[in-house]
């Protein structure tokens, strides 16, 4: 091609047009010139041998997106981010996807959905996130509608330390089947270490959900190293124990342990509402015991791994299953055949187990029997405006006796017994963007019995650093004023500087009858309901099992009683504030 006709005068430019490109392709290097010409002349040759025009190609109408529904009830955060992970994937493999926090899930809008995902972690012993509660109950209420036409797949998150091992995600199964959907793929049911078998099953399921003609060969597995490595948050990092303090009296029957962390390099972004996931060691006592049981005292690399890497506590219907074959013990294989497995491991640890039915375990066969060591999550009781690089958490060990045997929470026995000022441990930031505060100006009633209290310093701490005009209103509660009045001082000390605006106390065991958090939200339910009418956001924290049911319980009673309500009129009006993300719980 001649240097003066670089751009072919079949290209559809305009002519000053062309004469600009020329020049300007004059002025190019020589690989971006050579480049630009070879793509030009095929411009030239569209128009034919003898330089015709060229003839105008039709564009090809984009087809449409296939819509996909990614429902997710989450407690965690664990089936939030799955629902992400799988909205990623969808979209790669020609999909529409839009994901729905089961707390916002319109039951009766399901029958338009096609093609339906569904991530549901169990929480407890067999029951649903605390906000996913009001969508569940509406799906197996008998008004759900027929969902004859969804397409369907259900990924189940559970925990195999619980007799309901992902009973929610079975439940929603079979539910969905029940109205008329057509399951696509079947239910896989995830215990901690879910990473792998989610991967594969969100792959699957995609693939399997896309139309006939779209079967997609390219898709690929949701790679969680890479997701791990996106930010700071999910990367573990060292903190050193600064302060290590119990806050219960010497004369206390309970022990709540103040622990303040300093970071170790790179400072951690956290917000009030986040939580820490402190990685534990196992008790070294209970190591031993288990080697020995199993005939391996003497591996002492076996005895690193189990202190640090294994649950070697968790004991389940699988484990014994595992255990009966790899030990051939007749006691153990009948256990396992036995139809009240379920009420034997009770209350029971794999130590017991392992000398109940003693037999010689090879390492590998006994690392079979325990999982990856999960991290535990404290709620964070510190902001980052008052205590600068520092985090601090709230934890009250677990002690009981069951079977003969002493047990102890393995985190909260490794925080409160065995991790000592200057000591170190590794951890990372879980952020909890459902349990976040407000505008400073929005009033806010918290609350918090025991370490429930928790994140109510850090919010109360934020509040001050802000100077925030917003009215606040905490309701503790513990056994005994003189001894278990957790922060007494800094709650008083923020009454009289104005941070906090009103402070409600139950102690449990100073009376004849025990006075409980809930019993001080009803004897001041006026304030209560007035302070919800003008805005305020309530915001409850500590044991899922009986605290949270009961103030919720006392909540809708006193709505009914303060505003003269049916019941069914005062359950929808608690509905609505927790449909509004203003009534927010953050249980364990």
């Amino acid at each position: 091609m001649a240097s003066n006709a670089l751009i072919p005068k079949t290209a559809p430019f305009a002519d000053d047009a062309i004469t600009h490109l020329n020049n300007a392709l004059r002025d190019t290097t020589a690989l971006q010139r050579a480049w630009l010409a070879g793509f030009l002349a095929g411009l030239d040759t569209q128009g034919g041998a003898t330089g015709g025009e060229v003839s105008p190609q039709p564009l090809a109408t984009p087809k449409p997106a296939e819509p996909l529904t990614i429902v997710f009830a989450s407690e965690s955060g664990n089936a939030e981010q799955l629902a992400q992970d799988a909205a990623k994937l969808a979209r790669k493999s020609g999909f529409k996807p839009k994901i729905i926090d089961f707390a916002d899930l319109d039951v009766a809008a399901l029958a338009k959905e096609q093609r339906l995902i569904v991530i549901a972690a169990t929480w407890g012993e067999g029951e649903p996130p605390s906000r996913a509660a009001r969508s569940y109950a509406a799906l197996l209420a008998p008004s759900a509608p027929r969902l004859d036409g969804v397409t369907y797949g259900v990924l189940a998150l559970g925990d195999t330390a619980y007799a309901e091992f992902c009973a929610i995600g079975k439940a929603i199964d079979t539910r969905l089947e029940e109205l008329g959907a057509k399951r696509a793929v079947a239910r896989v049911d995830c215990d901690l270490d879910f990473k792998a078998p989610a991967s594969a099953w969100l792959a699957n399921t995609i693939k399997t959900l896309a139309p006939a003609t779209e079967q997609a060969s390219n898709v690929v597995a949701v790679d969680f190293s890479a997701r791990e490595s996106e930010g700071d948050s999910n990367e573990p990092f060292t903190l050193e124990v600064s302060e290590h303090i119990n806050l219960n009296s010497s004369r206390s029957d309970k022990e709540t342990f103040h622990i303040a962390f300093s970071f170790s390099g790179t400072t951690r972004a956290y917000d009030p509402g986040d939580s820490i996931e402190i990685f534990p060691q196992n008790d070294p006592a209970l190591v031993d015991a288990i080697l020995a049981a199993a005939g391996l005292a003497s591996d002492n690399t076996l005895r690193n791994s189990l202190t640090a890497e294994r649950d070697i506590t968790t004991l389940s219907v699988i484990t014994v299953e595992k255990y009966a074959s790899a030990s051939g013990h007749d006691g153990a294989r009948r256990l396992a055949e036995d139809g009240e497995i379920k009420s034997w491991i009770k209350s029971r640890q794999l130590i017991d187990l392992l000398e109940e039915f003693h037999a010689p375990l090879t390492a590998d066969q006994l690392l079979s029997l325990t999982r990856p060591l999960p991290p535990r999550a404290y709620s964070i009781s510190s902001s980052r405006r008052e205590v600068g690089d520092e985090v601090h958490i709230l934890v009250s060990p677990v002690r009981y006796e069951t079977h003969g045997r002493n047990r102890t929470g393995v985190a909260s026995g490794f925080l409160a017994d065995r991790i000592k000022a200057g000591e170190t441990l590794q951890a990372r930031i879980k952020p909890n963007k459902h349990f976040r505060l407000p505008d400073p100006s929005t009033d806010i009633i918290m609350i918090g019995p025991g370490t429930g209290v928790a994140p109510f310093r850090s919010f109360i701490q934020e509040r001050r650093a802000v100077s925030a005009t917003g009215r606040s209103w905490l309701f503790f509660g513990e056994r005994r004023y003189t001894h278990d009045f957790l922060y007494q001082l800094e709650w008083q000390d923020a009454l009289a500087e104005g941070a906090l605006t009103r402070l409600d106390v139950a102690f449990s065991r100073d009376t004849p009858q025990k006075i409980y958090v809930q019993d001080k939200l009803w004897a001041k339910r006026r304030d209560v309901v007035d302070w919800l009418d003008n805005g305020a956001r309530l915001y409850v924290c500590g044991d899922a099992s009986a605290m949270a049911k009961d103030v919720r319980k006392t909540l809708v009673h006193l709505v009914a009683d303060v505003k003269s309500l049916s019941p069914e009129a005062a359950e929808e009006a608690v509905s609505a504030l927790e449909r509004d993300r203003r009534y927010l719980q953050d249980v364990y």
